[in-house]
């Protein structure tokens, strides 16, 4: 299966959600290439940024996983590479 390099960004505006996305987070955490957090106190709210290397279907599942936490926005966006 190919592999796709992605980016999933998510905005958090929920903390109770913040443990369940950590956990959804190391069930993928043999696709994730990086993860930056910034919390934006002044906003309270906490966004996220994950870097993925993976099969299109793995890409998917974790963004839509995420989307369905209560207080969670992600927006998935995909690098384009000479194979595409």
């Amino acid at each position: 299966m190919d592999k796709r390099i992605a980016l999933i960004g998510i905005v958090i505006n929920h903390s109770g959600s913040v443990d369940e996305l950590n956990h959804i987070l190391s069930e993928y955490g043999q696709h994730i290439i990086g993860r930056m957090g910034l919390p934006y106190r002044e906003k309270g709210i906490s966004i996220i940024s994950i870097a993925l290397d993976a099969p299109n279907d793995i890409i998917n599942a974790l963004s839509g996983k995420l989307g369905m936490l209560p207080g969670v926005s992600t927006k998935t966006i995909y690098a384009k590479t000479p194979t595409d």
